[in-house]
C-alpha cells in the first residue's frame, strides 16, 4: 500500500524507541534489559486505548531480532528482520488477537508451535493483542511454558483491562503500564504532523483535538485526519470549525449558562442553552462539559491553565476564578449532585432536549434556598423553641426579626388548627396512632388494608398528616394508593405515606406471635403444665389464650 494513501495513524505509527513519545521510562528499562542480556520471559504492557501497546511490542520485537544488534538499531533504512517485523509478515514473529482465538485449543496449537525453535533470527516471539479476552483454561493451558520458555522464546502481551488477567498470568511477566500522553507533548506531535500534512489548523483547533483525544494517540491523530479531509483547499481550520466538526462547543457559552444560572435568568438560561442545541451538540456532551464546568468553579485556586487540559483559555479561566469568589462550595457540590443525577436521566427519557431544559431550570430554583444559619440554629429549631427554652438560644439569634417571625408562625398554626373544630361537628374523623388506624380499618370493613398494614408493614414514624414505613416484598403494589383515598375519605385531609430506609418496627402480626410465643414458654414454665405433661407425655402446647386484661398489658 503506498505510504501516502494511509490514514495517519498507520502512516506514522512510531518504528523505534525514538519515535515513541511519553513512555521514555519504559523505552529505556526495556533498551537496558536488551542491552544487559537479561530478557524476561514475557513482557506486558497495559493502558488505554492508542498509546502505543501493539507498537511496543513490535518495537520490542525489532530490538530483540534486528541483525545489526541492539546496540545499532535499524532506523531510517530497516534490515530484513525490522521490515517483515512491521508489515507482521516475519516468521518467527507470530501476532495474534486473542479476542478472535480465545480458546484453550488456539493456546495448545501456539504452544506445539512454540516446540520448534526460530528459522531466520535469535527468538521467536509471540505477540498476544487484547490478551484479557483469553479464556480460564487458555490461561492454565499457558502458564508452564510461560514459566519456564526454551531460551529463545519470548511472549508479549497487550491489554486495556488488566484487572482480567489472571495474578498467577501477570506474575510471570514483566509489567508496563503505559501512560497517557500529556496534553503539551501530544499537542507538539500533531502540530507537527500537521506541518508535514501541509494542513491549515489553527493551535485552538489542535487543542482541541488534545482534549478531545483524552491522551491517547491514535485517537488524536484520526481527529486530525478527519479535521484535515473537511478543509477545502486553501482553508484554515478554526477552533469555532473544528467545534462544529467534532460537536463541542465554546466553554465561554457554558460559562455564560452558570452565570445566569446564579442571577436566576429563567428566560436567558433557555436561551443560551438552545444556541447551543442548534449547534448539533449531544446533551450527554453538554451535560459532561457542565460536570468539568463545575469541576473548575471548585478548584479553581487550585488549578493553572496547563492543568485544565487546554480546555479553558486565559479570558475563560480567569471568568471562572472571579464568578468562584461569590459561590457557596454547598452550592456547587449540590449542582454536582443533581447534574449527576441527571446523566442517568437521559438513558430513560425519550426528548433528551426537554430533560436538560428542566434541569437547567432546577438549578435555578436550587440557588434560591438558603442554607441553614452559620449558627447552627435554623427555623424550624427556633420555631419549636418555647419560651423556657429561647434562653438558651445565643443572643445574637433572639432579635426582633426571629422574634416576629416565631409570633407569625404560631398564629398560622392557630388558623390552620381551628378547621380541627369543625372536624368534629361534621364527624371527621381523627386518627392518632398506628393502632387505631388499623382499628378503623376493621370498623370500615377495608379488610385487605387491614392485612396488609398488619402483616407488611413496618411502622418508622406516625403522626399527624404522615406515615413513614418500611415494608417487605408482599407488600400490594396499590397500597399506598389505596390507604392514601381512604385516608382522604375518613379525615378530609391529604396524608403523605413516604418509604423509609429504616427498618422501623416489626409489623403487628410478628408482634402477635411473639407475644404467643412467649406465652407459650411462661405456661410451659408453670406448675399446671408440668402437671399435665406427666398424664399426657405425648400432649403438645400449641396456643395460649390469656385472660383480656393480661394479654393488653
Amino acid at each position: 500500500m503506498n505510504k501516502n494513501t494511509k490514514v495517519l495513524a498507520l502512516k506514522y505509527r512510531p518504528q523505534s524507541f525514538d519515535d515513541l513519545i511519553g513512555q521514555e521510562v519504559v523505552s529505556e528499562t526495556i533498551i537496558n534489559s536488551v542491552k544487559a542480556n537479561k530478557v524476561p520471559n514475557a513482557y506486558l504492557f497495559t493502558g488505554i486505548r492508542g498509546i502505543g501497546k501493539t507498537t511496543t511490542a513490535r518495537i520490542v520485537a525489532k530490538s530483540l531480532n534486528c541483525l545489526n544488534g541492539i546496540e545499532n538499531l535499524c532506523k531510517e533504512k530497516p534490515c530484513e528482520n525490522c521490515e517483515a517485523i512491521a508489515n507482521s509478515s516475519h516468521i518467527d514473529v507470530l501476532e495474534m488477537d486473542a479476542a478472535s482465538k480465545t480458546g484453550v485449543d488456539d493456546i495448545r496449537d501456539l504452544i506445539e508451535f512454540s516446540r520448534y525453535g526460530p528459522t531466520s533470527s535469535k527468538y521467536k516471539i509471540f505477540i498476544i493483542d487484547e490478551v484479557h479476552m483469553l479464556s480460564k483454561q487458555a490461561f492454565n493451558a499457558l502458564l508452564k511454558t510461560l514459566e519456564e520458555p526454551p531460551q529463545y522464546l519470548k511472549f508479549i502481551f497487550a491489554t486495556t483491562e488488566i484487572k482480567k488477567i489472571p495474578i498467577t498470568v501477570v506474575s510471570r511477566c514483566q509489567k508496563f503500564d503505559l501512560s497517557r500522553i500529556k496534553s503539551t507533548e501530544l499537542f507538539n506531535f500533531i502540530k507537527q504532523i500537521k506541518d508535514k500534512e501541509n494542513g491549515k489548523v489553527t493551535d485552538d483547533a489542535l487543542k482541541l483535538i488534545v482534549k478531545i483525544s483524552e491522551g491517547s494517540v491514535r485517537d488524536a491523530l484520526s481527529l486530525l485526519d478527519r479535521a484535515l479531509l473537511s478543509l477545502d483547499n486553501g482553508k484554515e481550520l478554526d477552533l469555532r470549525a473544528a467545534q462544529k466538526i467534532f460537536g463541542y462547543f465554546d466553554k465561554s457559552q457554558l460559562i455564560n449558562i452558570f452565570d445566569l444560572i446564579l442571577k436566576g435568568d429563567e428566560n436567558k438560561v433557555i436561551e443560551n442553552y438552545k444556541k447551543i442545541y442548534d449547534q448539533g451538540v449531544e446533551p450527554k456532551i453538554f451535560i459532561n462539559d457542565f460536570l468539568e464546568i463545575l469541576y473548575y468553579f471548585k478548584n479553581i485556586n487550585s488549578l493553572t491553565i496547563e492543568s485544565t487540559n487546554f480546555s479553558l483559555n486565559d479570558e475563560q479561566f480567569n471568568q471562572i476564578k472571579e464568578i468562584s469568589n461569590n459561590i457557596d462550595t454547598d452550592v456547587l457540590i449540590l449542582f454536582w449532585q443533581f447534574t449527576v443525577q441527571t446523566l442517568g436521566e437521559l438513558d430513560i427519557v425519550s426528548n433528551q432536549h426537554l430533560s436538560i431544559e428542566m434541569f437547567l431550570l432546577r438549578l435555578i430554583h436550587l440557588k434560591s434556598f438558603k442554607p441553614k444559619d452559620k449558627s447552627g440554629y435554623d427555623d424550624t429549631e427556633i420555631n419549636n423553641k418555647d419560651d423556657n427554652t429561647q434562653q438558651n438560644i445565643p443572643s445574637q439569634i433572639v432579635n426582633k426579626e426571629i422574634i416576629n417571625q416565631i409570633k407569625n408562625v404560631s398564629q398560622e398554626k392557630k388558623i390552620k388548627s381551628e378547621p380541627l373544630i369543625e372536624t368534629k361537628v361534621t364527624n371527621e374523623v381523627i386518627i392518632k396512632s398506628f393502632n387505631e388506624l388499623v382499628e378503623l380499618c376493621l370498623n370500615k370493613k377495608e379488610m385487605n388494608l387491614k392485612y396488609e398494614l398488619e402483616k407488611n408493614v413496618n411502622l418508622v414514624k406516625f403522626e399527624n398528616g404522615r406515615i413513614e414505613i418500611s415494608f417487605n416484598d408482599n407488600l400490594d403494589k396499590d397500597f399506598v394508593k389505596n390507604l392514601s383515598t381512604k385516608l382522604l375519605e375518613w379525615t378530609k385531609q391529604r396524608w403523605m405515606i413516604s418509604f423509609s430506609k429504616n427498618k422501623g418496627e416489626i409489623s403487628i402480626k410478628d408482634k402477635e406471635k411473639n407475644k404467643q410465643k412467649k406465652l407459650i414458654e411462661d405456661m410451659k414454665k408453670s406448675n399446671l403444665y408440668k402437671t399435665l405433661s406427666e398424664y399426657f407425655p405425648d400432649a403438645e402446647l400449641i396456643e395460649v389464650k390469656p385472660l383480656r386484661k393480661d394479654y393488653d398489658k
